[in-house]
C-alpha cells in the first residue's frame, strides 16, 4: 500500500528536501496589495520589499475546501492513501477545512500538527519514514499523533514590527523592545504562539543565547533531525548554530528559509531551532 505524506507550504522545506522525503505540498495564497502570489521559494524577499515600501503587511488566506479537494484528488491518482499534516488549528482554519474535506474519503487522514514551520516538517519526515517501512494508514496517524505534543518549535525575533502591524503586540511593547534592544522568543505551545524568554543586546549574541537556552530547557531531544529555520540570517550565524547542534549530537541538521506565510507574521531577522523533544521514536 502506497501512502503519500502531504502538508501545506507552511512546512518550510525547500524543494530538494520535499523530494528527498517524498512530501507533497499545497501552497497558501499571499496578497501583496493587488498582487496575488503563491507561497514558495523567493516570496519572502518580495514580502520584505512590499512592507518596506508600503508599511502594510501582506495578507494570507486559509486554503479552502475546493483547493483541498482538488489537491487530494490529484495526489490519490498515484497512491492508495494520504496522511496530511496541517498547520496548527490554533493558527489557521486550514486544518478544519482539510479535515472536513477528508471526511469525503476513506483513505485520507488529516493530523493537526499543533505547530508551524519545520515543526510540521519534523512530523512529516517521521510519517514518511513510517510509510516507507510499510506501515498502514491508521497506524501512521496513530504514531505521528503521539509525537505532536513533543515538537519543540520556537523562534527569536530581532524586532516586533511585524507583530505590531499584525496586532499581536502593543505600541508600548514595541517601543520598549526597541529602546531596550530586547529580542523576544516566541514559543509554540498548545498549538498557539506565545511570548517566552527575552534576550537583550546584540542580535547575533542573543541568537546563540536563545539556542543554548532552548537546548537546556528542552533537553530530551530526538537527535535524528533538527531544523534551523529563518526568515533572514547570515551564513556565519547559521554555521555557528550548526556547530552547536552537531556538538550536542544531532545527526541531520537542516537549514531552511521560512515560507512566505510564516514570514508574513514574523518579519525579517527571525530564526528558530526546531526538534522533537521526546528522546527519539522507537521505529
Amino acid at each position: 500500500m502506497k501512502i503519500a505524506i502531504t502538508a501545506e507550504s507552511t512546512i518550510d522545506m525547500p524543494k530538494e528536501l520535499l523530494e528527498k522525503f517524498g512530501i507533497r505540498t499545497l501552497p497558501y495564497t499571499i496578497l501583496l496589495g493587488e498582487d496575488v502570489e503563491l507561497d514558495g521559494d523567493g516570496i519572502a524577499d518580495k514580502i520584505f520589499e512590499y512592507v518596506a515600501k508600503t508599511k502594510i503587511l501582506p495578507k494570507t488566506s486559509a486554503i479552502n475546501d475546493m483547493q483541498y479537494k482538488e489537491f487530494f484528488d490529484e495526489v490519490l491518482k498515484d497512491c492508495d492513501g494520504i496522511v496530511h499534516i496541517a498547520l496548527s488549528s490554533g493558527l489557521s482554519s486550514s486544518y478544519s477545512n482539510a479535515r472536513r474535506v477528508s471526511e469525503e474519503y476513506d483513505n485520507v487522514k488529516v493530523i493537526d500538527s499543533q505547530s508551524l514551520s519545520t515543526g510540521i516538517a519534523l512530523l512529516a519526515v517521521y510519517a514518511s519514514e513510517l510509510a516507507n517501512k510499510g506501515y498502514e494508514l491508521d497506524k501512521i496517524v496513530e504514531m505521528v499523533e503521539k509525537r505532536v505534543p513533543f515538537v519543540q518549535a520556537s523562534f527569536i525575533l530581532k524586532r516586533l514590527d511585524y507583530l505590531f502591524k499584525g496586532g499581536r503586540c502593543s505600541r508600548l511593547q514595541l517601543f520598549g523592545a526597541n529602546i531596550l534592544k530586547l529580542r523576544l522568543q516566541i514559543l509554540v505551545n498548545g498549538g498557539k504562539m506565545e511570548p517566552a524568554n527575552k534576550f537583550r543586546g546584540n542580535m547575533d549574541n542573543c541568537i546563540m543565547e536563545y539556542v543554548n537556552t532552548t537546548l537546556s530547557t528542552f533537553n530530551n531531544p530526538d537527535y535524528e533531525n533538527v531544523f534551523i529555520t529563518y526568515s533572514s540570517a547570515s551564513e556565519e550565524v547559521v554555521d555557528k548554530i550548526r556547530c552547536v547542534l552537531r556538538d550536542k549530537g544531532f545527526k541531520n541538521i537542516y537549514a531552511t528559509r521560512a515560507s512566505g506565510t510564516i514570514t508574513s507574521h514574523c518579519g525579517e531577522d527571525c530564526l528558530g531551532i526546531l526538534y522533537i523533544n521526546d528522546g527519539g521514536a522507537n521505529v
